[in-house]
This record gives C-alpha cells, sequence and structure tokens, in this order.
C-alpha cells in the first residue's frame, strides 16, 4: 500500500481544533498530522494525530472496559472526554445504563456543542483482563457495521486503552487488528449488497485517531493490516459467496 498523504502542520491543527500547545495532543510542528491508504471498496483508512473530542465526523467510536463498581479509570483523552459530555459516559456507567461487556454497544447524540462528532458509538470491551488483539478485531467488525446502519460516511475511532490504564497490547498492533476486522467485516457487507441482501452504503473513511507518542507505531502497522486483510478477500473468492 502506497501512502497517499503525509501532512507536516501538526501545530497548525492543533489551533484550529481548538488544542493549547501543551495540551495532550499537541504535537511537534513538524510531525506528520494524518496519513491516508487505499483499502478495498474504495474505502480510504488513515491514521490522524487528533484526540476523540476534537474530531469533526460522521461518527466518533471509543471502546471501554467492563464496568467496575469500584469505580472506571478514565485519564488524559478520556477524562477529557468525559468532561466535555457533561459526564455522560460516567452517568451511563455509574447508573448501570452501559456495563461495557464484550461487543456491548450504545449510541448516543453528543449534547450541544460539547464535542465535534455528530454521533457517538462506545463499544464494550469486556473485562481488561482478558483483552486480545482478536477483541480489538471484533471492535473493528462492530464499528463498520454500526456505520453502516447509522449511514456514517466518515468515521473516526479511538481505542482509547492508554487511556483507561490498559498497556497489555502494543499501540501498533491494536491498530492493525482494529483494521483488519473493519476491512474483512466491509467485504462482507459490500457482497451483500451487490447480492441485494443489504441497501447499498459506502463508508467513505475510517479514521484511526492516535496520540503523538503513538502515530508512527501506528503509520507503520497499517500497511501491514490492509496487505493481511487483503489476502484473506482474495481467499474469500473462492468460496462461491
Amino acid at each position: 500500500m502506497k501512502t497517499m498523504r503525509s501532512i507536516s502542520v501538526a501545530f497548525a491543527l492543533a489551533c484550529a481544533l481548538g488544542i493549547s500547545a501543551p495540551a495532550l495532543y499537541a504535537a511537534d510542528p513538524d510531525a506528520p498530522v494524518e496519513k491516508i491508504f487505499d483499502a478495498p471498496h474504495g474505502m480510504k483508512i488513515s491514521v490522524k494525530m487528533a484526540a476523540p473530542y476534537a474530531q469533526a465526523t460522521d461518527l466518533q467510536i471509543i471502546c471501554v472496559f467492563k464496568h467496575k463498581a469500584s469505580g472506571d479509570s478514565y485519564i488524559a483523552a478520556m477524562k477529557v472526554l468525559d468532561d466535555k459530555l457533561g459526564g455522560l459516559l460516567s452517568s451511563l456507567r455509574n447508573g448501570g445504563y452501559f456495563s461495557g461487556e464484550l461487543g456491548e454497544t450504545i449510541t448516543f447524540i453528543p449534547p450541544g456543542d460539547s464535542v465535534r462528532a455528530k454521533q457517538f458509538l462506545v463499544i464494550g470491551l469486556g473485562n481488561e483482563s482478558e483483552l486480545s488483539l482478536q477483541s480489538m478485531s471484533l471492535m473493528g467488525s462492530v464499528g463498520v457495521r454500526e456505520a453502516i446502519r447509522l449511514q456514517a460516511t466518515h468515521v473516526s475511532f479511538a481505542p482509547v486503552l492508554r487511556d483507561q490504564g490498559s498497556s497489555r497490547l502494543d499501540v501498533g498492533e491494536v491498530a492493525r487488528s482494529v483494521e483488519e476486522g473493519v476491512i474483512l467485516a466491509y467485504d462482507t457487507e459490500k457482497r451483500l449488497q451487490a447480492k441485494g441482501l443489504a441497501s447499498n452504503f459506502n463508508v467513505a473513511d475510517w479514521t484511526i485517531e492516535a496520540g503523538p507518542q503513538y502515530f508512527a507505531k501506528v503509520a507503520t502497522q497499517l500497511p501491514v493490516g490492509i496487505e493481511t486483510a487483503e489476502k484473506q478477500i482474495s481467499e474469500r473468492r473462492n468460496d462461491g459467496f
């Protein structure tokens, strides 16, 4: 896969998003802000140096671990996001409305002008002790199918694992696993659409958000994930579906 675009204006973007220089996602002015790659079925997959509360998108997706009675860990971007949403995430979880079981989802429209996304999708990760690359692939599959159901053309995804205190998995491998899940599930959806078994809809782009310290790792892993998924898709084409 070839990188289509690499922009070195991190500071300018941060200012445009209203993020101050010392803020969480501020970056070196010379660092690349976004790298975009071609994926199957015309989808663009990218890594962008952005925070989930500052990204303008049709659908913002985040993942949360199963709720703990002792209290959930919200740090860095998760803490800022919850604050900007007026404590909505905390209220949903502390009130027992959304526990975060593996694959559980909840969708809401952000209140007022709290964040820039039009809609929010939260996907449960289950217990942190059981977190795996397979479960992250599931996050991608669930996310892209929900994006189609919600008619979201532009989708952004933030795993926010570190922002919940988890360092079990490598950030780059997490992004690759999510991406593989996205591509394979989207391929299935496009096959159904081609046979008239589902309404036609295109997800134009899927953006994985990463902090400056993780941007390079994610950018390195995305082409690997695309190649792996493309190989699996080519093998699918021999199964008669």
